[in-house]
């Protein structure tokens, strides 16, 4: 019996001691556990307060703009108009036919409009029917042959057949806008300018230079970057890249040679291989869009309408 009692009282004061050091145990998890909730609360307290990447600075995004344009400078040091011109007449007709159309189609209409119509004289009074046939592979030839006829008119009745080389004149011009004129003023009598067309508007967006989407917009925000010697240059080179490289539907990303300075890399092609394959002109060793191209260009000249 005594060892029985012993025996019980023995098993008690295990089952009493483990009962104690398991709850000792528990409530030293417990603490344990609130210290590592309290420490991942302050832990999360501390992170809360971060946020995305900050953005870029106006000073950043500045440099960064210049250097992309040192860059597209050594890729294509050869950038010029792509419209086929000899006079600032011709640019300037060549320039209202390129709306809603490509220069390539423009470069081979013209040759053929100039050889009837070489002054603004002749083109004033030449017949409707027999213009729009003419520049037809342009299309909107009718809305074209109108505008031509009227700025032809106003050339020789207001300025003595001759283009003007003020901004101001030239956007009184029938179907001339603004980035009609600079593209005049700026190839045709060296006067700096912004030309902002669908591909220079798309590429400043995608490099975050603005996110205005009017082109007069685009146009003030770009000269606020760049020294004004800069500006014609500048859209030649951001024109060239857009129509080779940085497509509007699919830029081939993995062969852009500015890729590490374009914050939206990625939305096209990446992989060099299937990226190659999707460059255009000189740098898929195809022609370009001139049928008589600066000397210095590295691509193949244009076919003639009716060549291939």
């Amino acid at each position: 019996m005594k060892a029985a009692k012993a025996g019980t009282k023995a098993k008690t004061g295990t089952t009493a001691k483990a009962a104690t050091t398991a709850t000792k145990a528990k409530a030293g998890t417990g603490s344990k556990a609130a210290a590592t909730t309290a420490k991942g609360a302050t832990t999360a307290k501390a992170a809360a307060p971060r946020k995305a990447p900050k953005a870029e600075s106006h000073l950043a995004m500045v440099r960064r703009a210049r250097r992309i344009n040192r860059e597209l400078a050594e890729i294509y040091p050869y950038a010029h108009p792509e419209l086929d011109f000899r006079n600032p007449f011709e640019l300037l007709v060549a320039t209202v036919l390129s709306a809603q159309t490509t220069d390539l189609r423009v470069n081979q209409t013209t040759p053929a409009l100039f050889a009837a119509y070489p002054t603004p004289e002749d083109m004033a009074a030449a017949v409707p029917e027999e213009m729009e046939e003419i520049i037809r592979p342009t299309g909107f030839f009718r809305a074209k042959t109108k505008s031509l006829l009227g700025l032809s008119a106003a050339l020789r009745d207001e300025f003595g057949g001759e283009v003007p080389g003020r901004l101001e004149d030239l956007v009184k011009l029938p179907g001339v806008g603004r980035k009609t004129a600079n593209v005049v003023l700026g190839n045709a009598f060296g006067v700096p300018g912004i030309t902002v067309d669908t591909h220079f508007g798309r590429l400043v967006r995608r490099w975050k230079w603005t996110d205005e989407e009017d082109p007069v917009k685009v146009e003030a925000v770009v000269a606020g970057i760049f020294p004004k010697s800069e500006w014609t240059m500048l859209s030649h080179r951001v024109v060239f890249h857009g129509r080779r490289i940085c497509h509007a539907r699919k830029p081939a990303c993995g062969a852009c040679p500015i890729a590490p300075l374009c914050p939206s890399y990625g939305e096209g092609e990446t992989d060099p291989e299937k990226a190659g394959k999707l460059l255009k002109y000189e740098m898929g060793g195809y022609p370009g869009q001139r049928l008589s191209p600066p000397a210095d260009y590295p691509g193949k000249p244009a076919p003639a309408l009716g060549a291939g």
